[in-house]
């Protein structure tokens, strides 16, 4: 089972085929939930890469459980969300 921490903030989440859904902006590491911004702007991005941000209402929920794989630039889901 993958573990998220809120090292993986400002990670891209990316799904099956390599597309890139959001940019992970909030990780509760507690619920094991991470919280993706699926249309960042370009502030936003910067902010998040830097590990400044949080979660907003818009904010798609993944929980860690449907994660394959954490890579240091990215999380990657198994399937669709």
């Amino acid at each position: 089972m993958t573990v998220l921490s809120p090292e993986d903030e400002g990670k891209f989440l990316m799904d099956a085929e390599a597309e890139q859904i959001g940019i992970v902006t909030e990780v509760d590491p507690e619920a094991q939930v991470a919280y993706v911004d699926p249309d960042p702007d370009i502030s936003e991005a910067i902010l998040q890469g830097l590990g400044f941000g949080d979660a907003d209402s818009d904010d798609i929920e993944v929980p860690a459980g449907a994660v394959e794989t954490v890579t240091d630039s990215e999380i990657r889901v198994a399937r669709d969300l």
